[in-house]
């Protein structure tokens, strides 16, 4: 799982709903006992009411349509909105009301340009607004395209796998509890289910996040000598495995605010090249090629007029 990094697993019990926890898992989670503060047992009722707004402006393709969807099922606390067409009061603020209207605290917004380029905003609205973070979205595969063996039950609570860089770099401490917001899903919420088989992970490498979704698979043996050596090898008798299921995205920071969708710049990363950039430099190279034979054509015709024979004078004697 870890590719050979120490990494930090982060369940919704530490992360939106840290105060809800039985006590057995209190003691193993947050060592209320060392702290002094008094264990607390949870009834299980839905008290951390986090809904997150998931919705694309109008033009995008039907690869990040996909895309979308497959964060909808990973979602059991969205809320679904059609496209999104702002008009003139702005992308920001349209986004802003829509979550006041439906009572969400945070926003997964997909907007794509040019129909090729694809930018993912995620952030928290309403009250509390911000902060907001912007990506570029690369290396996007749904779960339709990849087909994968993974399976998990739909509205289960995920594991939240954090490699250590998310300890470690300011600006990823910041992200990291923005992921947690969204894409945890609160203990008890009507839609999820009171269950932990998937695990969704999130990689920095690069200086962009990669992001997997797998399937926590426990394999029983079949007969004594496969529970033997797996007890000998692991420790325990059944055999945990991961499958991935899918999607799988790289997203790239562009720039964080203290805001919803603005506001003061928190970072800003300075190796970000926009894609329009790119492509640019590409078509820049493909002409500097076509420049380069033209001018080979040029100096070649004129190699060609100064390599003029000289006449000899005995050229017709003998005629």
């Amino acid at each position: 799982i870890m590719a050979g990094k120490r990494s930090t697993l982060v369940t919704q019990e530490e992360g939106n709903d840290r105060n809800d926890l039985p006590q057995h898992e209190s003691e193993k989670t947050t060592g209320s006992d060392l702290l002094g503060v008094e264990d607390f047992t949870s009834d299980g009722k839905y008290r951390n009411k986090q809904r997150c707004l998931v919705l694309c402006l109008r033009g995008a393709t039907a690869r990040y349509r996909h895309l979308l969807e497959d964060l909808r099922t990973l979602l059991p606390h969205h809320k679904k909105e059609s496209k999104l067409d702002p008009g003139k009061a702005g992308i920001g603020r349209a986004v802003n009301d829509i979550a006041e209207m439906r009572s969400c605290n945070s926003v997964v917004f997909l907007e794509c340009r040019k129909h090729q380029d694809a930018y993912l905003w995620v952030g928290r609205v309403g009250e509390k607004a911000g902060p907001s973070a912007k990506f570029h979205i690369s290396n996007v595969h749904t779960m339709d395209e990849l087909r994968l063996t993974g399976n998990c039950m739909k509205g289960s609570r995920p594991i939240l796998s954090f490699d250590d860089s998310f300890n470690r770099v300011s600006h990823l401490k910041l992200l990291k509890e923005l992921f947690i917001d969204v894409f945890g899903t609160p203990r008890g919420h009507p839609k999820s289910k009171p269950f932990v088989d998937r695990i969704m992970a999130f990689y920095f490498a690069d200086n962009k996040i990669w992001v997997r979704n797998y399937q926590i698979l426990e394999q029983q043996p079949t007969n004594a000598l496969e529970a033997h050596l797996a007890k000998k090898q692991s420790g325990q008798e059944e055999a945990t495995s991961l499958v991935e299921i899918g999607p799988r995205f790289v997203m790239n920071p562009i720039r964080i605010f203290r805001g919803s969708f603005g506001g003061q710049t928190l970072f800003q990363n300075p190796d970000f090249v926009s894609p329009n950039e790119i492509r640019a430099m590409q078509h820049k190279r493909k002409s500097n090629t076509y420049v380069q034979r033209k001018e080979s054509e040029k100096k070649r015709k004129i190699r060609k007029e100064e390599l003029v024979v000289p006449e000899d004078p005995l050229d017709s004697v003998f005629r």
